[in-house]
């Protein structure tokens, strides 16, 4: 399968999904279908026992969705593009049955920080961040409402999603959103090691065992999400979302 967005290779059993949409790997329609086109492919492939997301620039894993699709536009066209990053994305998750690594090279922001949470681990580049910074620009992170404070606590997750500053990949690995922090030279190396761990043992008995894993986990995950998509695509037809959409891409402050 051929992509326009992303490079797909597989060594030592390990696919690697390269996400090259210059400059920053905004997401839009093209990139995410290119990414679930790629779980699909590494799923299917029995020679495939772990996959790697990651990306072709030093700087930036995916600076989030492409603001520019929903500038201007209905609550019906953000759904749409919802559907695949939360719900197909997060149903090829699911039943990948194989482990899935996050190699973050540089800043991941918004959605691309929804790409990397929604893999089994995260290896980042000690020049790293993560952020999310929808509230600024007057929309929510819908899917981090449930993934963060699940993961790191109520009141922190609280402060990050509110205030929408970043975090450093070393404040993100003692919080427990990252699994190893390490130089960025090492970063795409480091995370094929781990991957090769995985990919060496019984891929019969790490597609059980995962499967298990989700099941246990999953803890009504699909309704909670749903019910947040609910609510952003309330608040893109608002006029502050709007003010706040024009304000970002004109670089200047809004007025609320």
């Amino acid at each position: 399968m051929k992509f326009a967005n992303l490079d797909y290779s597989v060594t030592d059993r390990v696919a690697e999904i390269t996400m090259r949409r210059a400059p920053v790997n905004a997401i839009d329609h093209g990139l995410i279908e290119d990414i679930n086109n790629a779980y699909r492919q590494a799923k299917a492939d029995p020679g495939v026992r772990a996959v790697i997301l990651t990306s072709a620039f030093e700087r930036s894993f995916s600076a989030g969705m492409d603001l520019a699709m929903i500038r201007g536009k209905r609550g019906l066209d953000l759904r749409r593009y919802l559907q695949k990053l939360y719900f197909e994305m997060h149903d090829l998750q699911y039943r990948m049955g194989k482990p899935t690594i996050a190699a973050l090279t540089g800043a991941a922001r918004a959605a691309g920080v929804t790409l990397a949470v929604s893999c089994d681990c995260i290896v980042a580049a000690d020049t790293a961040s993560l952020g999310y910074p929808e509230i600024v620009v007057g929309v929510i992170p819908a899917m981090h409402f449930v993934h963060l404070p699940r993961q790191i606590g109520r009141h922190k997750a609280f402060e990050l999603l509110f205030t929408g500053k970043p975090v450093s990949a070393e404040e993100a690995c003692a919080m427990g959103l990252v699994n190893k922090v390490v130089p960025a030279a090492q970063v795409k190396d480091q995370a094929r090691a781990l991957a090769r761990d995985f990919a060496a043992k019984s891929p019969l008995v790490m597609e059980l065992a995962r499967d298990a894993f989700m099941r246990a986990n999953d803890f009504e995950y699909r309704r909670a999400i749903e019910n947040t998509v609910e609510t952003i695509c309330n608040i893109i037809e608002t006029d502050d979302a709007q003010e706040g959409l024009a304000a970002f891409n004109e670089k200047r402050r809004p007025t609320w």
